[in-house]
Parts: C-alpha cells; sequence; structure tokens
C-alpha cells in the first residue's frame, strides 16, 4: 500500500500534487487543524502529518496516531509540535528552515529601514493630510554598527546585507568560528561589547532556554544610548515590558517587532510607543517563501516514506537518500549488534560504547549510533525505533559514547559494541561484507564469522568433545533445522561459544534438555528483525 499523508493546513496545490506525483496517497483537508478533536479522531490512519502553523500536535493527538511515522512543519518554528511526545512515540519531526531564510532576512532589513527613517508614522501621517516633514527626521544605515545575535543561516544573510549597506557588522555566537567570522567579514564579539557598541542590535536565534530572555532587562541596560531594537525571529528573546520602559525613557530610540512572546498580539507593552513598529510575525510571509517551504515539505516527507532519507529532521540525525542507499546494510547491522546485546542483557544498562573501525568511522555515525541503542531498546519495547531510543536512554541515565579509528584489522570496516551494566560489560562486532550482507565476527571477544538469521541460538561452553552432537541430536529430534553453524574459541580447552542460525525458534523444553546435559553454561535462543 501507499504512504498514507495528511495536510490539515493550506499547502500548494503544487506541493500536494508533488505527493501524489510520487506515489503517495494524500488527503488534503486545509482546514482540519483548527480542529483538535477530528484531527485525534482520523491521525490514526496516516503515516505523515504534513502543517504550518494552525496545527497543533498536542500529546493527545499523538497518543492516536498508531500509524504515524513523520510530522513536517512548512517553516522552521515547530513551537506547535509536541516533539518530545513525538520522539518518544518514536515519530520524526521535520521542518523546512531554508525555504524562507531570505524573506525572513529582508524582513529584518527592511523593519531596520522602517524603524529608522520612521516610515510607518511618516505614511500614517502624510495621508491624514499632514506635511510634517521636520517631525520625521532619521538616522542613516551607512557606518553605523549593526550588532547581531546569531549568525547561522538567516543572521549570515543579513550580515551579508547589512555589509552591502555599508555598515559595520559585529555578531554574537557561541557556534561561530573566527575563520567563519573572517570569511563573512564580520567581527566576533561577546554579548557584552555587542551591546555596548551597537547602533542596532538585531536577533536570528531560536526559543531555546539558553536564548529566552537573552535581551533582558539586565542586558539592555548595558545597550548604547539610542540604540534601535529588531526582533524578527522568535518572541521570547527579549523582555519587551523592559524594551518598552527604556523606549518611553529615551535610551533606546527605537524598535521593530515581528514576533512577540504572546502571539496573537492583541495588546502589547510596546504597542503605540514613538519609534515601535510591528507586523504581526510576517517574517516568512511573502509568495516565493510560502511556496518554497510548501514545496519543500513535500518531497522531504515523500523522500523519507519512500526511501528513508531524512532531511531537516529535528529530533533525529539527518540521513540523505544517497546515504540510505550506502549505509543501509549498516543501519542493519547496527540495529542487529544492539538486538543481541538487547536479548542477552537482563540487568539495567550503565552506558553504551560504540566504536566505529575503517570506513563505517567516516558515515553517518549519528544515525548508526541511534540504529544501535534503538536495537538494544526493543528487546525491552518492541515499539522503539530510531526516534524514540536516544530519548528513552537519555530518561533511564544511560551514557553512550563513540569512537571513530582507521582500519586497524583485516577488515575494510566494522563497529564493536560494548554495553557496561554493575555487574559485567558485554561486547559484539559486526562487518558488512561486499554482499551487503551483516555479519557477527566477535563475540566477548572470540572471533567468529556467523550469519543473521530470524531465529538464532546462542550458547557458551568449555571447549570440549561433544557440543556439536549435542546440539545437532537435541534440535534434530524437536523438528529444527540448522541452516548455519558457527563455532569459535579463546583457545584450545578454553571458553567456547556457538552460534546457530536455524529455521525456526527452539522451543523451551529443547533448551531445557540442553542444559540438562551439563555442557553448556549459557543457551539463549534470539531473534532478529531481518526484513
Amino acid at each position: 500500500m501507499a504512504p498514507k499523508v495528511l495536510v490539515s493546513d493550506k499547502l500548494s496545490e503544487t506541493a500536494v500534487q508533488i505527493f501524489r506525483d510520487r506515489g503517495i496517497d494524500v488527503d488534503f483537508q486545509p482546514d482540519l487543524g483548527r480542529d483538535k478533536d477530528r484531527l485525534a479522531e482520523i491521525i490514526g490512519q496516516y503515516d505523515g502529518l504534513a502543517i504550518r502553523s494552525a496545527t497543533k500536535v498536542t500529546e493527545k493527538i499523538l497518543a492516536n496516531a498508531t500509524n504515524l511515522k513523520v510530522i513536517a512543519r512548512a517553516g522552521i518554528g515547530t513551537d506547535n509540535i509536541d516533539k518530545l511526545a513525538a520522539s518518544k512515540k518514536g515519530v520524526i519531526v521535520m521542518n523546512t528552515p531554508f525555504g524562507n531564510m531570505i524573506t525572513t532576512a529582508e524582513h529584518a532589513i527592511a523593519m531596520m529601514f522602517a524603524v529608522a527613517r520612521q516610515i510607518p508614522e511618516a505614511s500614517a501621517s502624510t495621508q491624514a493630510g499632514k506635511w510634517e516633514k521636520s517631525k520625521f527626521m532619521g538616522v542613516e544605515l551607512t557606518n553605523k554598527t549593526l550588532g547581531v545575535i546569531g549568525a547561522g543561516n538567516i543572521g549570515g544573510i543579513v550580515c551579508d546585507r547589512a555589509r552591502g549597506l555599508k555598515m559595520k557588522v559585529i555578531a554574537y555566537d557561541p557556534f561561530l568560528t573566527e575563520k567563519k567570522a573572517d570569511k563573512m567579514g564580520v567581527e566576533k564579539v561577546d554579548l557584552d561589547t555587542l551591546l555596548a557598541r551597537s547602533d542596532f542590535i538585531t536577533l536570528h536565534v531560536p526559543l531555546t532556554d539558553q536564548t529566552r530572555n537573552i535581551l533582558s532587562a539586565e542586558a539592555l541596560a548595558k545597550t548604547k544610548k539610542g540604540v534601535r531594537i529588531i526582533n524578527c525571529a522568535r518572541g521570547g528573546l527579549v523582555d519587551e515590558a523592559a524594551l518598552a520602559a527604556l523606549i518611553t525613557s529615551g535610551h533606546v530610540a527605537g524598535a521593530g517587532f515581528d514576533v512577540f512572546a504572546e502571539e496573537p498580539a492583541a495588546e502589547n507593552s510596546l504597542f503605540g510607543l514613538p519609534g515601535v513598529v510591528c507586523t504581526p510575525h510576517l517574517g516568512a510571509a511573502t509568495t516565493e517563501a510560502q511556496e518554497n517551504v510548501a514545496l519543500q515539505v513535500a518531497e522531504q516527507m515523500s523522500d523519507y516514506l519512500l526511501t528513508g532519507a531524512v532531511t531537516n529532521a529535528l529530533n533525529m540525525p539527518s540521513v540523505t537518500a544517497e546515504e540510505a542507499k550506502v549505509m543501509g546494510p549498516w543501519i542493519k547491522l547496527s540495529d542487529h549488534l544492539g538486538a543481541f546485546i538487547g536479548q542477552m542483557t537482563d540487568e539495567p544498562i550503565k552506558a553504551i560504547n560504540i566504536l566505529y573501525d575503517g570506513v563505517v568511522s567516516h558515515m553517518n555515525l549519528a544515525a548508526l549510533t541511534s540504529a544501535t541503542v534503538a536495537g538494544i531498546m526493543k528487546s525491552v519495547n518492541p515499539e522503539v525505533n530510531m526516534v524514540s531510543a536516544p530519548v528513552i536512554a537519555k530518561e533511564r541515565g544511560i551514557q553512550i559514547s563513540t569512537t571513530q579509528q582507521d582500519k586497524s584489522g583485516a577488515f575494510e570496516g566494522y563497529i564493536k559494541l560494548t554495553v557496561v551494566t554493575d555487574q559485567r560489560e558485554r561486547s559484539i562486532g559486526g562487518t558488512v561484507f561486499s554482499d551487503e550482507k551483516p555479519r557477527f565476527i566477535q563475540i566477548k571477544g572470540i572471533n567468529i564469522d556467523a550469519e543473521i538469521g530470524e531465529h538464532m541460538l546462542y550458547t557458551t561452553n568449555k571447549d570440549v568433545p561433544g557440543i556439536i552432537g549435542a546440539l545437532g541430536q537435541t534440535l534434530g529430534g524437536s523438528g529444527v533445522n540448522i541452516a548455519n553453524f558457527t563455532l569459535g574459541r579463546a583457545a584450545p580447552g578454553g571458553e567456547a561459544i556457538a552460534l546457530l542460525y536455524v529455521d525456526a525458534q527452539v522451543p523451551p523444553d529443547q533448551v531445557a534438555k540442553l542444559h540438562a546435559t551439563g555442557l553448556f553454561q549459557q543457551i539463549k535462543p534470539l531473534h532478529f528483525d531481518v526484513r
């Protein structure tokens, strides 16, 4: 059956047609997002949900989303999606951060001009029949210092446009390197320096615990007298009441706000103040941007549902279509390694350590790590996937670490997984051969070469005669056929293991018979998803 997608907000017909052309069964109900009860009632039918800002994806709605795999927001902000609940449910959350970058950056520049030249007030006065030329004395942008808080995608475009206006640009961004700042033609500074030197300050950061109220009353008090503040990013970044007080006192000359702490903003402390320009969250409101993000969301969702490619995901690593093709066998191996450890481990896990060697060390390790952790967690909860597993591991206090190294052995690449509990460490290694089939190549430090099947049996024993006979006779007597048989030992007469690929699950009574022989220290039937 074709994947089924619900579009619950207004999306262009061109975008809807992309779903159809890609073979997706699309249900276009652009006003459904406002009917929360109806959305919760029908959401279980769909594999994907495409939204804008009107649809609120709450925990209640997600509880009914029994088949949902992906939610995609046509736009940047995902405040209307309960991302933690989605992650726990195993649902990927995507956005489209690049479709409206230029539009939002241009709006910030437009707001700077509007505030600097008091354009809205001058327009209203002129249209009222007045000719108050001397009242609206503005300032130039040329040679003014622009402080940019957040020099990422949108902030970077603002920096570029501002330099074109012959402004001096300084930037505060903890992730901005000196090398990148030099390439952008901006000066990297700390926040206090930016506040003290800037004639204009514009914000281009997401709303997080670290950025919330970044321009607090205390920070605003450090600004240069006559500064003008622009916020086209997110409400909640600026203490609006404190800013209003500084505008009233004359310390701040003006402000341009497109976003507010409370939206829709029916009232706000900034409204009506001189030198203040406000717009109703228009940053992405251009015909081009709305079309771009709509087309982008349709392509991203289709790619994921049809090929497994993950783009612009907020709660799991992105995997391109090209990566998905190359990494597919390695992701499957990671899942198998995790599944082996998960089924073998009964006690609480304290730490997960993963070694990536050779060619695999240059792949998308975040995706491989998520697949490994998911494989471990599935033994307890079969509903866990690559999205939800890291969240569950974090909630349980499990420490996850990874190591990369160049090729160090006979294999072009391999993965070694080690899990630590209070009682022991348990490890397993695997690789992918040229036939793209995952193999186990080491268990407990003992080298093997084991093909992985749906049903397997793992045993540990001393290296003594009779092991093969006991296994063959017991399983044969119960009608369980052995498809593949792998043995390994640490040294002659020492610790040994056997891994059997069998055609059917080994019944509990046959496991009991094997235990009764006294030959085995451990016997564990295993199951792997080899689809």
